[in-house]
């Protein structure tokens, strides 16, 4: 297929979330979206032309607060508010014209793979879930992160993060950090293979108006936020791609998540957390695209299938944040 997108945009409760439409041909669609604070474009764009080339519809969107959508303050991240635009586009993605609502996919990388673990628990119209270096333990990320900090830095970082939380309170701007660091700077990430951010997903520049910064006071949201303890209660099948050098989501709770969700498979990447932007790059697209075909194309039901076998009870569309 041809490489063909075009901007789109659907509401959110408040604001307007800017999204990639990319229309396939095989009736089914994957709706993504980047990691914490990072845009559509390097987030989402070495995955999504591959999974367009093979036929699928993706949706890919920028959050609230980020990127090319609405809200204010910019640069910010609330759990509660990223879930809830995740569920406006699965919905818009439902209702595009060549996409079969019985066949919508989720795809997320590090804090959107976190979000896909939540959301396949807490809804029962997904027909598969991919979690790539999933954020799946965010106190195990936090005590984690504080090995490859200098103390110092972790206290004008928590400093900086308390006086943008409390500045919120008050309507002032964000207190911004970088979204990677060397150990001794304040920024949001300073694991090994943090470093590896900005040639993972912007190499060469390619993406020059993304912000590569956050809200401080984000740091602390992410910090609580384990959405794997939802594995066990996921609903349809799962893909975890979890890299075993992985110093940034960890390689532990990601496995532990396989393990528990009732159906779910597991590919094991060698490198770390943004391997499958890197070296892993041909291997998690070739998992990927076997998933999607098999759970996806092959064995999802159809829209009247599915509206003949739910129950009565309203579906639960409220992922805990």
């Amino acid at each position: 297929m041809s490489g063909a997108r075009r901007k789109v945009s659907f509401t959110s409760v408040d604001a307007d979330c800017v999204a990639w439409h990319y229309p396939g041909d095989n009736g089914a669609c994957v709706v993504m979206a980047g990691a914490i604070a990072a845009t559509k474009e390097p987030g989402t764009d070495a995955f999504a032309a591959r999974f367009h080339d093979a036929g699928f519809t993706v949706l890919a969107f920028d959050y609230r607060h980020l990127g090319e959508s609405g809200g204010q303050p910019r640069q910010v991240v609330r759990i509660g508010e990223q879930l809830a635009d995740w569920n406006a586009a699965i919905d818009f993605a439902a209702e595009l014209p060549e996409v079969d609502p019985a066949r919508v996919a989720i795809w997320g990388h590090s804090l959107s793979g976190g979000h896909v673990l939540n959301l396949a628990a807490h809804r029962d119209d997904l027909a598969a879930a991919i979690a790539q270096s999933p954020h799946a333990d965010g106190q195990a990320i936090s005590r984690n992160a504080s090995r490859y900090q200098r103390p110092a830095a972790m206290l004008r970082f928590g400093g900086r993060a308390l006086l943008d939380a409390i500045g919120g309170l008050f309507g002032r701007a964000p207190l911004l950090v970088p979204l990677v660091g060397e150990p001794g700077t304040v920024a949001a990430l300073t694991t090994p293979d943090g470093a590896d951010m900005p040639r993972a997903l912007n190499p060469d520049d390619r993406y020059p108006d993304w912000r590569q910064t956050v809200a401080a006071r984000s740091a602390m949201r992410t910090g609580f936020y384990r959405p794997g303890r939802y594995a066990d209660r996921i609903r349809c099948p799962l893909l975890v791609i979890a890299c075993d050098q992985d110093h940034s989501a960890l390689t532990e709770p990601a496995l532990r998540v396989a393990e528990r969700a009732p159906d779910a498979e597991l590919v094991r990447l060698s490198g770390g957390h943004y391997s499958s932007y890197l070296a892993g790059h041909e291997p998690a697209v070739a998992a990927e695209l076997s998933f999607l075909r098999r759970r996806v194309l092959d064995a999802a039901p159809s829209a009247d299938d599915r509206h003949d076998e739910r129950s009565e009870s309203p579906r639960d569309r409220s992922p805990a944040r």
